[in-house]
């Protein structure tokens, strides 16, 4: 197995709902390990430059809007194949399509306001750390 890294951010519904707390023990109970983490709001231009490929998408204006409605949590964790690991516990993109017992299962409402985002690929979870995280030496 390899040690990897992805970033997950907990989203403003997310936050604003009361559940940061559940979904921080979630991650500690299946033994990632919190490399960074920081809580923040960002611009409608900071959200439009982390989901920039997807600006020709039709969802975009929404997302980018959404992203920057309130207050997100924003981590780095480390672990075996953390990638894949980190998606199976937020669950399907749709709430509706996620597994039970899943995060965005249990406290997603829609595609759009689902509590969580991962990393898909390791050069996106590189794109996306330094992103949030430029200059910063993680150990």
């Amino acid at each position: 197995m390899v040690i990897e890294r992805t970033l997950a951010i907990i989203k403003p519904d997310a936050v604003g709902g009361g559940v940061s707390g559940e979904i921080l023990a979630r991650i500690h109970k299946a033994g990632f390990r919190i490399v960074a983490i920081k809580s923040l709001r960002l611009t409608k231009a900071e959200a439009e430059g982390f989901y920039a490929v997807h600006r020709s998408r039709p969802f975009f204006a929404d997302l980018t809007t959404f992203m920057s409605s309130g207050k997100v949590v924003v981590m780095v964790l480390e672990a075996e194949n953390a990638i894949a690991r980190w998606r199976d516990i937020m669950g399907a993109t749709d709430p509706a399509k996620a597994a039970p017992g899943t995060i965005r299962r249990e406290f997603g409402s829609s595609i759009q306001n689902n509590c969580t985002h991962g990393s898909d690929a390791p050069d996106t979870a590189t794109f996306e750390i330094g992103y949030f995280f430029p200059g910063v030496d993680l150990i």
